[in-house]
């Protein structure tokens, strides 16, 4: 499904643990580490496709989560050719994504990468909030960077000691209403939404369906 720019609407899933950690998948058969999503099929709304990924890609029902925020609009980034299954070619040109940051609370027992016979992923951890991004594939970072910096306004205040991951390491904690990353500013305006996305590319071999 394509809007009429050629993108295909995506979902993204950061899931947080107890200590504000979030889950971190190891693609199968790979070695690139990347946050869940997926498609949104036609009729679905953002909500309904991220509730079906998070089954699909790690086990876990609506009832063991909790929706904490989402970004408010659409993160897009084009695909280099090379990424393009040929018969996409001239049609298909990128991903816009909507991300979710969700609360477990459930187990970690409980997460399970085989919930499907056909799963994105065969390994996973718990990782810092701000992953770092020389950790992310090179075509993802720029989504992440300004997903993760949205994101960081609803993040829960563990032990009544907001943000003090960022004060042992030195870097300014984000504000509620004007969030920061420690990979440096981030301009908020679609334009430069724009101008990051041109550098950004699909997982490998999976453009076509997640």
């Amino acid at each position: 499904m394509l809007d009429r720019e050629g993108f295909r609407p995506n979902v993204g899933i950061v899931l947080l643990n107890a200590r504000n950690q979030v889950f971190w998948g190891k693609r199968i058969r790979t070695h690139s580490w990347q946050f869940p999503q997926g498609g949104i099929k036609q009729g679905e709304t953002p909500e309904q496709a991220m509730f079906r990924e998070l089954h699909e890609e790690v086990g876990l029902r609506q009832e063991q989560v909790r929706i904490v925020g989402r970004t408010r609009d659409w993160l897009r980034y084009e695909v280099p050719d090379h990424y393009i299954r040929r018969e996409a070619r001239g049609h298909y040109k990128g991903q816009k994504q909507i991300w979710y940051l969700l609360q477990l609370t459930a187990h970690d027992s409980d997460l399970n990468l085989r919930a499907t016979d056909h799963p994105e992923f065969d390994a996973w951890r718990w990782n810092e909030y701000w992953v770092p991004l020389d950790a992310v594939i090179e075509f993802k970072r720029g989504v992440y960077q300004l997903a993760l910096t949205e994101l960081a306004r609803y993040l829960p205040r563990p032990g009544g000691h907001p943000h003090n991951r960022y004060l042992r390491s030195g870097l300014r904690a984000p504000g509620r209403d004007s969030p920061r990353s420690p990979y440096g500013t981030t301009d908020r305006s679609a334009h430069a939404q724009d101008v990051a996305a041109q550098t950004l590319a699909a997982p490998l071999g999976n453009e076509g369906t997640s």
